[in-house]
């Protein structure tokens, strides 16, 4: 059974940063895509970055691109997101997803793409 754990969540003023960690475990990490989505108040759940099997390709939503980053440590079966010059729209329920039938080192953006979710953590950022 494949599980995921998010943590590292927590409220921050504006400008500021956290690092959220999404740790895997039940099947060999390195076959998985992996991606973070986010949920606010009264929203869909949205797209936010995501980092094929092997890291060879990433992908960031347009709000996100240049403040935040992904990146994956096979060794560790986790993957990361630092989330960096945060915004008061950034607050939201952060959750990790794997993609497990992804075919060669690619990342998908659309949620349904992924099999196994975590959680969530909460980001609250005040301003």
């Amino acid at each position: 059974q494949v599980q995921l754990v998010e943590s590292g969540g927590g409220r921050v003023q504006t400008g500021g940063s956290l690092r959220l960690a999404c740790s895997v475990s039940g099947r060999p990490f390195g076959l998985y895509a992996m991606g973070w989505f986010r949920q606010a108040p009264e929203k869909e759940r949205e797209f936010v970055a995501a980092i094929s099997p092997r890291g060879g390709s990433i992908k960031y939503a347009d709000s996100v691109k240049g403040r935040f980053t992904i990146s994956r440590d096979n060794a560790k079966n986790t993957v990361y997101l630092q989330l960096d010059s945060l915004k008061p729209e950034d607050t939201a329920i952060y959750y990790c997803a794997a993609d497990f039938a992804v075919i060669g080192d690619r990342a998908s953006t659309g949620p349904l793409n992924y099999d196994y979710w975590g959680q969530g953590t909460q980001v609250t950022v005040s301003s």
